[in-house]
């Protein structure tokens, strides 16, 4: 089944009493038994529920994996797998990361005695010298937030295999629409699916997917002993979501293509950063693991300064000034004070994260119409 049949049908069965298309919204907290122990699979909600169920199987078939779980956000599925870990355990991660999960990472399971290694991966012998016997996860964006880095999975995954880690990938930029990550040998896949898979700015919700079996009964129970689920509403807002994923991300890439190329024609713009580009130093590893680029854009002004940086963000229209990104509209973010506010400042700018770098989430509006709006705010006083 090729993926566009997948996004529509996997996980999705017409209701047996009804007939009906879309799968119902089970809002219940529990389920009558006929006797103990008997039942139809559900007893608790936290456990499992019918409609996260639909969604589970639907996210794990369009990454071409077995298991998937549902969480209440992208932070809370990150925080079940690395509650995986125990205390002196070591983590080695991409060092240009979302700063949510840098976040996390430092600000809460640093205390607990896991420790995190932070480096560029786009040259995977960098993992391997940080290695030891105390090495239990790689984690792994790409294309990464906000410099859109491109790191090879494959080249990634044949180091890890060399240890006992377990390599994971954020997703969530490229979707498994574009890249799917465990084809190309990773073991676990991350997505936030407030993002590009719930694609309508109206759900907040992450997910792991996986084809290990003891992976996915470490999460299965943790999800269910720690609790942070999804609701069975948000559920079906992804489901149906995810039935326009492959329209969506052809134009979300195509819009962005043409975003970045406009770009590097202006003046005041000094770098572009979109793996679509041929002087994108990641371009051909790019052309080989994904499908298309997305619309992820980030670049920065040649007056490199917050100041300046703001003058834009506030100068735009259609491009609405938020956080997040994915949706069908276009947005617009500064990194060093919004998204990435929480990663100290050296470190920040040792990713290349300067002042005036502007990350945007290309929209599916008409291209002709988001280049009209940057020309505005990029070259008007």
């Amino acid at each position: 089944m090729k993926f566009a049949t997948k996004a529509i049908h996997a996980g999705v069965e017409p209701d047996p009493s009804t007939g009906a298309i879309m799968t119902p919204i089970y809002q219940t907290t529990t389920y009558a038994q006929e006797r103990v122990g008997a039942h139809k699979g559900f007893e608790y909600s936290r456990t499992a529920n019918p409609t996260r169920a639909a969604l589970e199987t639907n996210l794990a078939a369009l990454e071409n994996a077995k298991y998937g779980a549902c969480f209440a956000s992208g932070l809370a599925a990150i925080d079940c797998l690395l509650k995986m870990l125990n205390p002196g355990d070591e983590v080695i991660s991409t060092n240009d990361l979302y700063g949510g999960s840098y976040r996390l990472f430092q600000g809460i399971f640093a205390k607990y005695g896991i420790v995190f290694h932070y480096t560029p991966m786009q040259d995977a012998a960098k993992i391997e010298a940080l290695m030891n016997e105390k090495t239990k996860l790689i984690w792994v964006e790409t294309p990464t937030n906000p410099m859109m880095n491109v790191i090879d999975i494959e080249a990634v995954a044949a180091v890890v295999k060399r240890g006992k880690a377990i390599l994971a990938v954020d997703n969530t930029f490229a979707t498994p629409c574009l890249q799917r990550p465990i084809d190309l040998g990773a073991d676990v896949v991350m997505h936030s699916v407030t993002k590009y898979l719930g694609g309508h700015s109206d759900v907040v919700m992450g997910a792991l997917v996986t084809n290990d079996e003891a992976i996915a009964k470490e999460m299965y129970r943790i999800q269910n002993s720690s609790g942070a689920v999804c609701g069975p509403q948000d559920a079906f807002l992804v489901l149906r979501g995810v039935k326009t994923l492959h329209l969506r991300m052809e134009r979300h890439s195509q819009n962005g293509d043409r975003v970045a190329r406009w770009l590097l024609e202006q003046d005041a713009v000094d770098k572009v950063y979109y793996p679509g580009l041929e002087s994108h130093p990641g371009h051909e590893i790019a052309k080989r693991q994904m499908s298309a680029f997305t619309g992820m854009v980030s670049f920065s002004l040649k007056d490199d300064t917050t100041a300046a940086a703001h003058d834009v963000l506030n100068r735009c229209k259609l491009f609405s000034l938020a956080e997040s990104l994915g949706g069908v509209e276009s947005l617009i973010g500064h990194p060093a004070t919004m998204t990435h506010a929480s990663i100290p400042a050296d470190v920040r700018r040792a990713c290349g994260i300067t002042d005036s770098l502007i990350r945007l989430s290309v929209g599916i509006e008409d291209a002709d119409d988001l280049i009209a709006d940057l020309h505005r705010a990029i070259t008007e006083p």
